[in-house]
């Protein structure tokens, strides 16, 4: 597994000094108890991480796996941090973003009331990761030359901008491609599902259908549906899935990106009432 930590030579009250006004970065990615997939992770957060000049920083977790958010701001108070950057390593912004992390940091705040949190955004609807999806349509070379119908799945909220999102990434793909449709569905929490989205998209007019999974990482979601298109290609349909976005380039320089916004932001973390 890769390191999850980068440190500069930092004091400490056990003999050294402490820098005052110490940067730091927090990764909090989403979790998961697939290996592969945090090492996917921590993988593209490390490539992102190379684009920044703050040497301090952690790689934790929001769920499922360690280190968890509390294990990792504590990691870099104890290495000096004095402002702890929080960058929130999510697609679109949906109840972890709104919710779940803004109460961890919280918790984080009574406890290191001397340190300064700011908060990061996702990557959002962004046409440089539209980009992406057509290069990984692109690289699906199966049915490349037909006339095609695209199925985009989201993971899916019960917050209504996910679905927006959702849909202007599916309206910004449809302009950059020349395939006869692009129907979204979703994995969890609203609809249309995968497999009515399935169903839609293999019924309209056309030579075959790809989907393009709007997932950052594999693991049980991403193995789950490639599952369902080998018993679909068994059954005599033309589909293919394209690669999730993993960490293609345009991935890292977004992430990158949305790192150094966070740490140009001086407003502190927003408290939760």
């Amino acid at each position: 597994m890769p390191s999850t930590t980068g440190r500069e030579s930092i004091s400490s009250s056990s003999g050294l000094k402490r820098r005052k006004n110490m940067q730091a970065v927090l990764y909090v990615s989403h979790g998961s108890r697939v290996e592969e997939t945090r090492s996917e992770a921590v993988a593209c957060i490390e490539k992102a991480q190379a684009h920044v000049n703050v040497p301090l920083y952690k790689i934790c977790y929001l769920e499922i796996a360690s280190p968890n958010v509390a294990d990792g701001v504590e990691e870099l108070v104890q290495n000096g941090a004095s402002e702890i950057a929080v960058v929130p390593v999510l697609l679109l912004s949906a109840g972890h973003y709104y919710k779940d992390l803004p109460e961890e940091i919280k918790h984080m705040q009574e406890r290191f009331p001397s340190v300064t949190f700011t908060y990061g955004k996702p990557l959002g609807v962004q046409d440089r990761l539209v980009d992406v999806l057509v290069d990984r349509i692109e690289s699906t070379t199966t049915l490349q030359n037909s006339p095609l119908n695209l199925l985009l799945v989201g993971r899916g909220s019960r917050k209504p901008e996910t679905k927006r999102d959702i849909e202007s990434i599916a309206n910004k793909l449809k302009s950059k491609t020349n395939v006869s449709n692009v129907d979204v569905c979703y994995l969890a929490a609203c609809g249309p599902t995968f497999e009515e989205g399935l169903e839609t998209s293999l019924s309209r007019a056309g030579e075959g259908a790809i989907v393009v999974p709007y997932l950052w990482f594999t693991g049980l979601l991403i193995r789950s549906m490639q599952e369902r298109i080998d018993e679909l290609k068994a059954a005599g349909h033309s589909i293919e899935m394209t690669h999730y976005l993993q960490d293609h380039p345009g991935i890292v320089e977004a992430l990158a990106d949305r790192v150094k916004e966070a740490l140009q932001n001086k407003e502190s973390f927003p408290v939760l009432s």
